[in-house]
């Protein structure tokens, strides 16, 4: 006999959904930053009560993703250069280190799909697409990362990413890109010729690069 979901249980998972959604979006870039968010907004977009929309925002605002004044207003941060800074130097301590325990575990078929969304990378910038450009380029970073195996590493990098999402949304109008990030292709040399120095220095250069410009 099947039993009907409780209340609590349909809320959760409603909190849940408008959570993900909301952060994906947040990491790629797909809200500028100090766009401002309202639960009732929230709800609407995602068919929800202001519940779940709030217990998203909570965990969000706890995560660094959206930033809530005093007034209780909602938004996504505008982050100072002094921020920007720091989170490029967590990026390079933590991705650097991501991809050196990945190295030993750097298999042809690793190497031939990050070659692959390498590709998605480049027709992102050709299309001057910001948000695939983002979205792929993360994708890019993730996949080589999950080989390091290192669960809570990575989780700490995504929350990085997450914070730095709107700003890399600004960063990529800012720089009017015509080619894809050459690191990538340096990072994937690395990997092919087990090179664990060239892959820390090309990972480190990739992450921090375009975010001291930005800081400047």
């Amino acid at each position: 006999m099947l039993t009907q979901p409780r209340p609590q249980d349909s809320a959760s998972s409603a909190h849940e959904r408008v959570y993900r959604r909301l952060r994906t979006r947040i990491m790629h870039g797909e809200i500028e930053p100090g766009q401002a968010l309202t639960l009732r907004g929230i709800g609407k977009e995602y068919e929800v009560s202001m519940t779940p929309a709030r217990e998203a925002v909570r965990r969000l605002v706890a995560e660094g993703a959206l930033f809530l004044s005093n007034s209780g207003r909602v938004s996504t941060p505008e982050l100072s250069s002094e921020r920007i800074e720091e989170l490029a130097a967590l990026r390079a301590l933590i991705e650097v280190e991501l991809a050196s325990r990945a190295l030993p575990r750097a298999h042809m078929a690793l190497i031939d799909r990050l070659q692959a969304i390498n590709g998605n990378v480049a027709q992102a910038v050709e299309n001057r697409d910001a948000v695939s450009y983002i979205r792929s380029n993360l994708e890019f970073h993730r996949t080589l990362y999950l080989r390091a195996q290192a669960p809570a590493m990575l989780a700490m990098a995504e929350t990085v990413w997450l914070q730095l999402g709107p700003t890399m949304r600004a960063l990529y109008g800012k720089l009017r890109k015509k080619e894809p990030p050459h690191f990538h292709r340096l990072i994937i040399a690395a990997l092919k010729a087990g090179d664990e120095p060239g892959l820390r220095l090309a990972v480190r250069s990739d992450v921090t690069q375009g975010l001291k410009m930005l800081a400047r």
